[in-house]
């Protein structure tokens, strides 16, 4: 029994070690793929993408002071990491809501509204969602598009885009972390197995107990 549960350890931490370290190589292997296809968008953080430059932009904007500013400067820098493209996402975010007057997609209307619409088929950031009271387009007398709501659209694809390569970027790290974690437990189990944890040792309790007798009963 003793000697199946040593070969046991043994390929216990054969399997963890072989795990640990592909854990690591594919995870290395994402984040320099996050990394490298950042850096092919050739993304460089604007001027004003500092916390103090945005604030001061924002209070110019009317934004309430409720929004949330972003915290870590990117002005002037290549966008090649997770963490830069969040940060980016964010200042994104705020530019995105100075050109919509602080109003989110699902605050604005679908159209352009035309002079006079009446005030309950107004949407609260502006524009309408009713046709009869959008403006047409002279050419395609279809509805003209809302353009601050298309704008939104637009920046929501982009940060939604920057964000997946920061959660990304967590993810590799985070399997570099838990590939770490197997490569040493099995290195452990390998030490232990190895060493004769399961073997007994002269002077043990268990080399030191007395045999059992067998006592004879007289009838």
């Amino acid at each position: 029994m003793r000697k199946f549960l040593e070969i046991g350890g043994l390929v216990a931490a054969v399997v963890l070690i072989a795990f640990g370290v592909g854990a690591i190589a594919m995870s290395i292997n994402g984040h320099n793929t996050v990394n490298s296809s950042l850096k092919a968008e050739q993304i460089v953080g604007t001027p004003d993408m500092t916390p103090s430059a945005i604030k001061a932009e924002a209070k110019q904007a009317g934004l309430p002071a409720s929004i949330k500013l972003p915290t870590v400067a990117v002005a002037g820098k290549t966008i090649n990491t997770g963490s830069r493209a969040r940060a980016f996402a964010t200042y994104m975010r705020i530019h995105a809501l100075e050109a919509t007057h602080g109003y989110t997609y699902a605050q604005m209307g679908r159209f352009a509204a035309k002079p006079g619409t009446p005030a309950p088929q107004l949407a609260k950031g502006g524009g309408t969602d009713n046709p009869q009271y959008a403006l047409v387009d002279a050419k395609t007398k279809q509805p003209v598009s809302n353009g601050a709501r298309d704008l939104w659209v637009t920046e929501t694809a982009l940060t939604t885009a920057l964000n997946t390569s920061y959660m990304a970027e967590q993810l590799a790290n985070f399997g570099i972390v838990v590939g770490i974690a197997l490569l040493l437990s099995g290195i452990g189990f390998s030490v232990l197995t190895l060493g004769g944890a399961l073997r007994r040792r002269p002077g043990s309790a268990e080399a030191k107990a007395p045999t059992p007798r067998t006592v004879a009963t007289v009838s």
